[in-house]
């Protein structure tokens, strides 16, 4: 059923980016070059939609960057069958893969 789901082109360009970066807002911001009304929105869509699963790093890992807290996001199995639908249906989000030396 989730590799039939249909994602627009900004929810696959966030999924992918969650799946090359390193799976938090502010890298899927810089990845995409999006905003943040655009990612995180995008983000908790997808995250309901169960394509993803999200975690907050432990205070300790952010106290020691001093910083906070980050919200890691990982794609779950059925994100990953909906990337290469995504894929296939936006061809450019495999060179986008590519170019940043990410999986694709």
């Amino acid at each position: 059923m989730a590799a039939e789901l249909k994602l627009s082109h900004t929810a696959a360009l966030v999924l992918q980016a969650v799946h090359t970066g390193d799976g938090y807002g502010f890298s899927v911001m810089v990845l995409t070059g999006l905003p943040s009304g655009t990612v995180y929105p995008a983000m908790r869509r997808l995250e309901r939609d169960g394509l993803v699963r999200s975690q907050w790093e432990r205070q300790s890992i952010a106290d020691a960057g001093q910083r906070p807290p980050r919200k890691y996001y990982k794609l779950t199995q059925a994100g990953q069958a909906t990337l290469g639908a995504s894929q296939r249906r936006y061809p450019l989000l495999a060179k986008l893969a590519a170019v940043e030396g990410g999986p694709s």
